[in-house]
């Protein structure tokens, strides 16, 4: 009941806010410039499709490379960080501690 009261009050207050703001001249006509551009968009999209599937796939693309270079510069510090702490270990087990 508590989980359903704070999702209701979280999305009411974005309306009021949303509705409140939509009082200022400028921000009615962002909103409206902003609605225009977006159906200019979903209607481009919805003619060519296949352009819509091909940009996904793209950005799909990007963010696979994205995360496969971040993976590969961690491993790449792993091992740096392994080689380093191998030269400081061999380092000290050469030397008699006193």
């Amino acid at each position: 009941m508590g989980k359903r009261k704070i999702i209701l009050g979280v999305v009411a207050g974005a309306v009021a806010g949303g509705a409140v703001a939509l009082l200022d001249k400028e921000a009615r006509s962002y909103a409206c410039g902003k609605a225009k551009e977006m159906k200019a968009a979903s209607s481009y999209y919805i003619s060519n499709p296949s352009e819509a599937i091909q940009g996904l796939q793209n950005s799909v693309d990007k963010v696979n490379q994205v995360f496969e270079s971040g993976s590969a510069n961690a491993m790449n510090a792993l091992e740096q960080v392994e080689q380093t702490l191998d030269k400081v270990t061999n380092k000290f087990s050469g030397k008699e501690i006193e």
